[in-house]
């Protein structure tokens, strides 16, 4: 009896070991050490934790060939062309905003920087300049808008701007100049549709530091008033068909010197100018360009 029970101990016991070891996995730990875990627990662990790093996400699927996404989508491009801002449209440096010949087409002046002191809005679809495009820009000292398809200026439009210095309207459709800022010293107006009865009679009087004036292309049947400061006239191709004593100089002051006077340009009008002899006496030059010589 003890002989069997030492063999039947030899042969289980071995094979019990055995069994065990199979369920049982060994995990190492920080300096040498072991735990004995239950392998399945450590799969659900495991799992567990990838779980709570990588959450699951819905997947957005997008139809790229549906006729009416393709409609969005452009509808989504026009509305951020848009909405973009002046210094994305045009260049911004400082001071200085340089809009010319912008896309997609620029209808009306641009928001401007507060800073803004120079202003190139040329060869756009600009058509109206309102009270409001320049309200907020004490700043600008330059505006040049030449190119566009400007008819209407809204008397305000320029008036409060007390630095600016230069505007450039040339090649609009101006039948009419709006109230000029103070401080102007040069206005260019050529090639517009302007005439006397859209200029103001006091437009240019006033203006004691206007220096440069150029009015040529225009359909003027007479010329305004011009302030003592011009030192450049340039009136040519109007309708302008007379001339009188006090257009330039004072009938009665025949020692009156127009010192400042540099340039007149008269040619392309309707004009002869020995008709006029004592109109031009008391500039320093005779017109420029090439005048009829009789009636």
């Amino acid at each position: 009896m003890d002989m069997r029970m030492l063999l039947f101990s030899l042969l289980i016991v071995p094979w019990t070991f055995c069994a065990t070891a199979r369920n049982q996995k060994t995990v190492p730990r920080n300096r040498g050490l072991s735990k004995v875990l239950d392998f399945e627990g450590l799969q659900t662990d495991g799992e567990v934790f990838r779980e709570a790093r990588t959450p699951k996400k819905d997947a957005v699927v997008l139809d790229y060939e549906s006729p009416g996404n393709e409609d969005d989508q452009n509808s989504a491009v026009e509305k951020k062309d848009a909405d973009l801002p002046t210094c994305l449209l045009c260049v911004c440096l400082t001071g200085s905003v340089y809009c010319e010949e912008v896309n997609p087409e620029m209808k009306t002046v641009p928001t401007l920087p507060k800073e803004t002191a120079y202003l190139y809005a040329r060869f756009n679809k600009i058509g109206k300049i309102t009270n409001k495009d320049f309200a907020d820009i004490a700043t600008l000292k330059r505006i040049d808008l030449t190119g566009n398809i400007i008819s209407e200026i809204e008397d305000g439009a320029f008036s409060k701007l007390d630095q600016l210095e230069e505007l450039t309207l040339a090649e609009n459709r101006l039948v009419r100049l709006p109230m000029l800022p103070p401080k102007l010293t040069s206005l260019n107006a050529n090639h517009n549709l302007l005439k006397t009865k859209g200029v103001k009679a006091n437009a240019f009087k006033k203006l004691r530091k206007l220096a440069y004036l150029y009015l040529g292309d225009n359909e003027l049947e007479a010329i305004p008033p011009l302030p003592e400061s011009l030192r450049v006239v340039h009136l040519h191709n109007n309708n302008i068909t007379t001339l009188t004593d006090e257009t330039f100089c004072k009938g009665n002051d025949t020692h009156y010197i127009r010192y400042n006077m540099q340039e007149v340009r008269l040619d392309g009008n309707p004009l002869v100018l020995a008709q006029h002899p004592n109109s031009f006496i008391c500039l320093r030059a005779l017109p420029i360009g090439h005048y009829k010589t009789g009636s």
